[in-house]
């Protein structure tokens, strides 16, 4: 919806503001001008990223439009099976973990999280650092640096898509400086066409600049930034997931471990000690 609005809002200002002046739309309709510049677009950003980068294009729209995957309610889940699985390991040793997570798809403490349990990536990332506490890894530093890269690594694949886009917003007014000059070439061509003709051909070859910049900075670099921000606020919910961790190799007991967990959220989505007391207290009273 965000992205919706911000879309009818740029064009509403700049068509609308054009149309109010009482220029006329029809001029700016130039499909070559746009074919230049958005074609040749596609094809420098082909051959500036790597295949696997151009696989999730699609999977980024759907990313903007969706907007952040977790929102204070997923983060309570979370909070409350990271409860739950520390609760298991203090009352029963970290080798009570190994069922569940050698085949989380089969765990009832997993299905009981049923959004957590159909995310894959954190499923794995959750169950790979439970593993490796149940096959007996004590330092607690070691394990942290390596969480470290794997998110280093997770970041770092993210921002190649971030950096492709702004890449993009980068590239196009240049692309309609191209554009334009296209244009005046053609222009002087007919040099010896009547003013009105001229003007007429003129302005063609000015919407290829004005639809280069239009595009760069009303769509591509903003689009980059609102990914960028998608994807650095869905990077805590792995960052509390390590906080966790990390606390429960420390010692904590579940409730101190989940309390670590929860201040590494975002202040918009971070549910109060009173939600989380809340919530786990529900927990242990389905448990029983």
């Amino acid at each position: 919806m965000r992205l919706i609005v911000g879309t009818l809002v740029v064009l509403l200002s700049v068509f609308g503001g054009y149309a109010a002046m009482g220029a006329h739309l029809a001029v700016l309709f130039q499909p070559f001008e746009a074919l230049i510049i958005l074609g040749s677009a596609v094809g420098a950003y082909v051959i500036g990223n790597p295949p696997a980068v151009l696989k999730k294009i699609g999977s980024t729209f759907k990313t903007l439009f969706r907007g952040p995957r977790y929102d204070k309610a997923a983060y309570l889940e979370l909070l409350g099976l990271q409860f739950t699985l520390f609760k298991l390991a203090k009352s029963k040793g970290n080798l009570a973990l190994e069922a569940h997570v050698e085949n989380p798809s089969e765990s009832s403490i997993f299905q009981q999280f049923p959004n957590f349990a159909t995310d894959h990536h954190a499923v794995e990332f959750m169950c790979d650092y439970l593993r490796m506490i149940t096959m007996g890894t004590e330092n607690a530093h070691e394990l942290e640096a390596l969480m470290d890269e794997e998110l280093e690594t997770h970041h770092q694949e993210r921002e190649r898509i971030v950096a492709s886009i702004q890449a993009l917003a980068d590239g196009t007014p240049a692309l309609g400086i191209v554009a334009a000059v296209l244009g005046v070439i053609k222009t002087m061509g007919s040099i010896d066409q009547p003013p009105e003709v001229l003007g007429h051909l003129i302005g063609g070859a000015l919407v290829g600049t004005f639809l280069g910049v239009f595009c760069a900075y009303g769509f591509f670099g903003p689009m980059a930034q609102s990914l960028r921000n998608i994807y650095e606020a869905e990077s805590k919910y792995y960052l509390s997931m390590k906080a966790g961790l990390l606390a429960h190799m420390a010692g904590y007991a579940p409730a101190v471990s989940i309390e670590f967990a929860r201040k590494a959220l975002m202040s918009e989505v971070r549910p109060t000690f009173a939600e989380v007391e809340q919530s786990t207290a529900n927990l242990q009273t389905a448990a029983a």
